[in-house]
């Protein structure tokens, strides 16, 4: 504040305009002035001696909060401190311990989940898939493709009730399961669109049958390449032999390293399916279902936006790698 107090002095502004603009006093404007004609930069924000808001808590009060969230639980067995819980093992307030964690970007009521590949060839495939993303082969076509299984055609108990003014939308938090629809989707990497079928398995004939319309769609002389992950439908015989026949000489298929479906773009695609149009969908039907998913494929595709692919192989790794050393050190410390 003061900093900016100072610099719009040099540009001629008058205390009292200062002082408006940074909430303060003007005699506040003045000392600041003083300050800097005496100590020049090394007076600005150093408060005197003697001076400013004395501490409100005990020394060693703030260590003591930040050794038990990192290294202790609560007595009860609880997995986690609370502003409360903790309040009360060290003695100060609730607000103190929010405070203390805010001002340390602490939030121990958070948790998100992660999985780090144990796959022994991962920056290999790694490498050849984000390449694919990122340098993309000259004449040939690049597929992320992936199946989302068991799509529910749920109907709720109740009749929702619609938006209103100081009201969210609502709907019941039970349902009723009408069947279950599987979706294979192979999404353009470089347009963005999309192509669907739906099925009611998805065995090894089920996924040969979707590689077909695959190759069906791009144009002969072209290449294919098929971003995939590691189910055993993947690379049943039937599909090995279809694969092995010279006319199929264009296609080639590159896995995704196992635990690692985030490397696969067509499940950002099935994020906005669910978020837009299934999550509060309301379906009586596995044709209702299946109606509303391809209507909502359909209009994707009259104006596709492709997902931009934009980490780096080297980026990725360097990761991993740093996320596997910590996990070894877990377990070292751990004995398991």
């Amino acid at each position: 504040m003061q900093a900016r107090g100072l610099l719009w002095a040099s540009d001629g502004v008058a205390n009292e305009e200062i002082a408006r603009r940074c909430d303060v006093d003007s005699d506040t404007v003045r000392r600041w002035r003083s300050r800097f004609a005496e100590n020049g930069i090394e007076g600005v924000g150093r408060i005197a001696k003697g001076r400013g808001r004395k501490p409100s808590l005990p020394a060693g009060t703030v260590e003591e909060v930040l050794r038990l969230t990192h290294k202790e639980r609560p007595a009860d067995g609880s997995t986690h401190w609370s502003t409360r819980t903790l309040a009360d093992r060290v003695g100060i307030g609730k607000d103190a311990v929010a405070k203390i964690w805010a001002d340390h970007n602490l939030k121990p009521w958070k948790v998100e989940t992660f999985k780090v590949s144990n796959d022994p060839r991962f920056e290999e495939k790694l490498v050849d898939v984000v390449g694919l993303y990122l340098n993309p082969p000259a004449r040939a076509v690049v597929f992320s493709f992936d199946e989302k299984t068991q799509c529910q055609a749920l109907d709720r108990t109740q009749p929702s009730l619609p938006m209103k003014p100081g009201r969210a939308g609502t709907m019941t938090y039970d349902y009723k399961r009408n069947g279950t629809i599987d979706l294979f989707a192979a999404m353009n990497v470089a347009t963005g669109e999309v192509l669907t079928d739906l099925r009611k398995g998805h065995t090894g004939t089920d996924v040969l049958r979707f590689f077909k319309q695959i190759d069906a769609s791009v144009p002969r002389g072209l290449g294919v390449h098929v971003v995939l992950d590691n189910l055993s439908t993947h690379s049943t015989p039937e599909i090995v032999n279809w694969l092995a026949h010279k006319d199929r000489r264009r296609l080639h298929l590159h896995y995704t390293p196992t635990s690692s479906s985030w490397v696969n773009l067509v499940e950002r695609w099935f994020k906005e399916l669910t978020d837009k149009r299934l999550r509060r969908g309301v379906f009586t039907s596995v044709a209702d279902l299946t109606e509303a998913i391809t209507t909502w494929a359909t209009h994707w595709n009259t104006d596709p936006k492709p997902f931009i692919w934009k980490a780096t192989a080297e980026d990725i790794i360097t990761k991993v790698q740093r996320g596997r050393a910590t996990l070894h050190q877990i377990k070292t410390q751990t004995d398991h």
